[in-house]
């Protein structure tokens, strides 16, 4: 029997069965490879030209390489973790549908409020980024912004949005379509550089692999520093074992984006076997990629030439084009900023496909409201992309995002942290369900993911600590103030309760007036 209150479970036969509500049936057309598509997309993102050099110079050196290495196995375990349940739970959602299922009510809906905020402001951030690539192809990010009276107005942003709002609406096969060939030109430009790239490297600029550690010249206090700084008083460092591990964590989130793949489940022909195919599939790829990339560089150039203020890279931020560019390949930065735009536009229609299919999964539950629960004749939820859309351009044309990237990695890893405990509740609560695809060594590796996880979170500042708690607790309010009334489980809980109490009180024996004595 489902737990009572905000604690009531959904069984995970019944979170399937509604999966063929007329009306809000979502159409299965992807495959695996459609899946791996979508993960390669999500996760190659800009990041790879911007992010590896960055951290080579001032964190790691040559040993980056490794951290991305150390980094994928932690990504690969929360992976295994989100291939058993998708294949388990092949329903739209992901972290959400999941929680459901393990925790309850309460706790799905603070997942599913949390996935709102990760995909939303991820959708968001990354357009913008993208209209700084396209401004860059014109001589400057300037190029894509208009000033009505005080108000910035980002139109490059607003059109890649726009554009990936109507691919969306018309429906997800398409969506792969596209995605499929935006993304073969970024893993082109990207094994552009590694093959070209690989004719520039000296060997004597790996040495050494693991650099002697540095103090930190600059280390951030109060609410910028991270948690476990707070926490322990810990001082920072630059290379060493304690800089490969704090690139780790900085490399990490290059990695998130995977978890999109989940909320696909429902409309997925074979998800048994196609989900965790294209889960660890699409990782496996990225990673030999990130690895390849981050080789090249630190092999074409010395650490110590990508650091913030060497005489290559001055007060800026070194990007893959500054080794390049050290060698005289002057058109490196084009092929960069195309691999850039391809890469963002992949991110940005797949963050915001999960986006819609998270809110569709809530709002057929009645957390939400229940009308945006409806698909056209097509299986398209057409109504929620539209409203995603709509916010997610308002955000990404007018608001400056800036420090709010933090706030999408957290919401990542607190996803996560519940899919891989969620993985041994259900275990242990539902053995007997068929699983398309088991985690091994069970509970070893969940509770490795939940740990490596956890690390990653306290190393986040304590600024993004404090918006995602106040998050939180809008999310709880939401909840109590609308979704615990209007949830569909909970009508469909009340209605039983009030028939069992109707049944007992026909069969009670009703007492029968005694006549008084004359």
């Amino acid at each position: 029997m489902p737990g009572v209150g905000i604690w009531r479970t959904k069984s995970v036969e019944q979170s399937i069965a509604d999966t063929d509500e007329p009306g809000s049936r979502l159409k299965r057309e992807l495959t695996a490879k459609d899946l791996t598509v979508f993960g390669v997309a999500v996760v190659v993102g800009a990041g790879i030209f911007t992010l590896t050099a960055r951290t080579a110079g001032n964190v790691a050196g040559p040993s980056i390489s490794l951290a991305f290495v150390l980094a994928a196995i932690t990504c690969g375990l929360a992976a295994l973790c989100y291939a058993e349940f998708a294949s388990t739970v092949p329903v739209a959602g992901s972290a959400y549908t999941f929680s459901y299922a393990t925790f309850g009510e309460f706790v799905a809906w603070i997942i599913g409020w949390d996935l709102i905020l990760e995909f939303a402001l991820a959708s968001a951030v990354v357009a913008k980024g993208w209209s700084m690539y396209l401004g860059g192809l014109f001589g400057g990010s300037e190029h894509t912004t208009m000033h009505l009276g005080p108000l910035a107005f980002d139109w490059g942003a607003l059109l890649i949005v726009g554009a990936i709002t109507v691919i969306l609406a018309v429906g997800t096969k398409v969506s792969s379509r596209v995605s499929a060939v935006v993304t073969a030109i970024k893993v082109a430009v990207v094994l552009l550089v590694i093959a070209v790239g690989v004719f520039y490297i000296k060997a004597s600029n790996y040495a050494p692999y693991i650099p002697q550690a540095e103090e930190t010249q600059t280390t951030a206090t109060g609410v910028h520093q991270s948690l476990f700084s707070a926490l322990t008083g810990a001082g920072g460092s630059t290379y060493g074992w304690y800089g490969l591990l704090a690139a780790a964590s900085l490399v990490f989130f290059a990695f998130i984006g995977f978890d999109v793949v989940a909320t696909t489940a429902e409309e997925t022909k074979n998800p048994q076997k196609s989900l965790p195919r294209g889960i660890l599939g699409s990782l496996a790829i990225v990673t030999v990629l990130y690895v390849g990339v981050t080789l090249v560089l630190t092999g074409m150039v010395k650490y110590t030439d990508l650091r913030t203020g060497s005489a290559l890279v001055g007060d800026g931020s070194a990007t893959l084009a500054t080794a390049f560019e050290a060698h005289g390949i002057t058109w490196a930065q084009m092929a960069i900023n195309i691999g850039g735009l391809a890469g963002l536009t992949t991110v940005v229609m797949v963050m915001m496909l999960g986006q819609t299919r998270v809110l569709f999964a809530m709002s057929r539950d009645g957390l939400m409201p229940k009308k945006l629960a409806t698909t056209n004749h097509k299986g398209v939820p057409v109504r929620i992309t539209l409203i995603v859309g709509a916010v997610v351009a308002v955000l990404a044309a007018v608001f400056p995002m800036g420090v709010l990237e933090e706030m999408v990695n957290i919401g990542t890893l607190f996803a996560f942290v519940l899919v891989c405990i969620g993985v041994m509740v259900l275990r242990r609560i539902r053995p007997d369900l068929p699983r398309g695809f088991r985690v091994p060594m069970v509970p070893l590796v969940p509770i490795l993911a939940v740990l490596a996880c956890g690390w990653l979170m306290l190393n986040l500042s304590v600024e993004t600590w404090i918006r995602f708690v106040a998050w939180m607790a809008i999310g709880v309010v939401v909840y109590f103030a609308y979704g615990r009334r209007k949830s569909v489980l909970g009508q469909r809980l009340r209605a039983e309760q009030r028939r069992v109490d109707e049944v007992e009180q026909v069969s009670e024996p009703r007492e029968v007036p005694q006549p008084e004595p004359v």
